[in-house]
């Protein structure tokens, strides 16, 4: 099932997408979409509505060097346990929402990402278990003010401004992560292509490293972490994400006025 979110002229509803292209139709979920789904009866096509964040998290749990060549290319080791650093929930936002590029950075950097969407609320969950707790599986675009991250020494800044973290276009329930191909594209170009199999620390290892720390909730969301070719964005170009089986994340970048 695609779980996503949308505003029509009725509001905005949790809805499950269903068909392709221009036969999409978004079918309303009856309050929230964790658990087994109750639909409404109202539907809208795809195409007449605006596709949103499919979730707004409570938190935002991201890791760091995942992918060895990553690692390299910002100059450092690939870490023997994950390294974790959060989001704000401030900073999620859907297809085709402009990135706002602030100015006090000379350099914003996209950075493509598998996302997972927690289901339940959990702690101390055993790598085996993982996929008993997770709901789906989504795109995200880690936006990172490279020259803040490097200044301060820490990441929270670099990571956090509103628009620093697009999601969507929905929440595939059905899906191997195991070995899918991830792709960026600046304006069309190629800049990022890995297989999720290359992670360092795979879908498992991350929830259990995490749920170590913190209890996770209901739609809760984890980035688990960005291959080599990172870059930057500019004024005027647009960056998409596609993993295969789940679709395509596409946001404009702008720089604030």
């Amino acid at each position: 099932m695609r779980l996503g979110r949308i505003a029509s002229p009725d509001g905005v509803a949790f809805v499950s997408v269903e068909g392709e292209g221009d036969d999409a139709v978004a079918k309303e979920i009856a309050e929230h979409p964790f658990g087994t789904p109750t639909f409404t009866g109202r539907s809208w096509k795809l195409a007449d509505v605006r596709v949103l964040a499919p979730i707004l998290a409570s938190k935002v749990i991201c890791i760091g060097k995942n992918y060895a060549a990553h690692a390299a290319e910002m100059g450092g080791e690939a870490p023997a346990d994950p390294v974790i650093f959060i989001k704000p929930n401030t900073s999620i936002i859907g297809p085709e929402v402009p990135i706002v590029r602030p100015p006090s950075s000379e350099r914003v950097d996209y950075e493509g990402e598998l996302a997972v969407v927690i289901g339940r609320p959990c702690k101390d969950v055993k790598a085996g278990q993982a996929k008993d707790v997770i709901l789906g599986y989504t795109i995200a675009n880690d936006v990172t003010a490279r020259d803040q991250q490097k200044a301060d020494g820490q990441w929270t800044r670099g990571k956090s401004y509103d628009t620093f973290c697009p999601l969507g276009p929905w929440i595939e329930t059905s899906f191997d992560p195991s070995d899918v191909e991830l792709v960026t594209e600046l304006d069309g170009e190629v800049k990022q292509r890995t297989r999720t199999s290359l992670m360092l620390h795979d879908i498992g290892e991350i929830v259990e490293w995490i749920t170590r720390i913190m209890t996770l909730l209901p739609g809760d969301v984890i980035l688990t972490g960005t291959p080599e070719g990172v870059g930057p964005m500019v004024a005027g170009q647009r960056v998409s994400v596609t993993v295969n089986g789940i679709g395509t994340l596409s946001n404009p970048v702008v720089d604030k006025a």
